[in-house]
């Protein structure tokens, strides 16, 4: 038989409306979804930019503010929010925005140097105990059930208590209370890994146990870290300031947010700007942290964010 000339045509057109009807078929709702998602979601961007502007305040805040934390003015006492003072002024007449700005670095630094701490001993422990010696894996996961059994304030209350004050000795603090969080996970993942194909090939292949451990084992253990890291942070932020507030942290007149917090305890029935501002920047900071390392965390397992 010889094809019709307007047969290929005919196909195509076919196939055209069977192509138009299927995706008519599918839902508006998931067509526009499809095509306009974006590759991060709105919640990241905005975190991320916010701990973007708290890392360059943290790195130059004289740049945003030409008033000293440090210096007052007693004829500018407890003025409220003005465009000469954004933020006010505290009891001792000093520049609250410009105690927030500076406070960033305190913060930030103290709460970087506690997850630093937590994250070294953590992975530390972690491998130790994922590796087969049982007797040592046993003592190393009833360390992390004692440390986990105090609440993280009251834990590094009791460091802080037997190491003296000091921002040194509250990074200690803070860092020994998060240990059992990157343990754990650093643990599991060290014995998910020590029992993969591709480390038995390794052996099988004749490489040592220092090489595999170090070609095949760490980088894979290491790669969750950083999403701990992440989450983690602004726990110890908010744990920092909380030693503060109580005076086991950086002493006044040092422009910490949980000093600036504590100082303003005494005015807060007549000024409610010295508190306030410090406060929401403990929020926000938290918040942002926790954003960011949510969308990570969920990147890391291979969930939509």
């Amino acid at each position: 038989m010889t094809a019709s000339p307007h047969s290929a045509p005919a196909a195509v057109a076919l196939s055209t409306e069977g192509l138009v009807g299927t995706v008519a078929s599918v839902p508006t709702s998931v067509l526009r979804a499809t095509r306009f998602r974006p590759r991060h979601p709105p919640r990241f961007i905005l975190a991320a930019g916010f701990l973007a502007m708290l890392a360059l305040v943290a790195l130059g805040p004289g740049l945003f503010t030409r008033y000293d934390p440090l210096t007052g003015d007693f004829s500018e006492t407890l003025k409220g929010p003005s465009w000469v003072h954004p933020f006010g002024t505290d009891r001792l007449g000093r520049d609250v925005l410009a105690r927030t700005l500076y406070g960033t670095r305190y913060s930030l630094l103290i709460g970087l140097a506690g997850m630093a701490v937590s994250a070294a001993a953590g992975v530390l422990l972690g491998v130790l105990a994922g590796l087969r010696n049982r007797l040592l894996d046993e003592a190393v996961s009833r360390l992390f059930d004692v440390l986990s059994s105090f609440p993280g304030v009251l834990l590094a209350m009791l460091v802080v208590t037997f190491l003296g004050q000091g921002m040194a000795n509250i990074a200690i603090a803070v860092g020994i209370a998060g240990i059992p969080k990157f343990g754990r996970v650093v643990r599991a993942q060290t014995q998910l890994v020590r029992d993969a194909d591709y480390v038995t090939h390794a052996a099988i292949y004749g490489l040592g146990r220092s090489r595999i451990f170090l070609r095949h084992v760490l980088p894979n253990v290491l790669v969750a870290v950083p999403v701990i890291a992440t989450i983690y942070i602004g726990n110890t932020i908010l744990v920092v300031s909380g030693l503060s507030f109580l005076g086991l942290g950086p002493q006044p007149p040092t422009p910490e947010w949980g000093v600036m917090l504590a100082e303003s305890r005494d005015v807060l029935r007549v000024a409610w700007w010295p508190g306030v501002f410090p406060g929401l920047a403990i929020t926000l900071t938290v918040i942002a942290f926790s954003i960011v390392g949510g969308v990570l965390q969920k990147r890391f397992e291979g969930r939509i964010a």
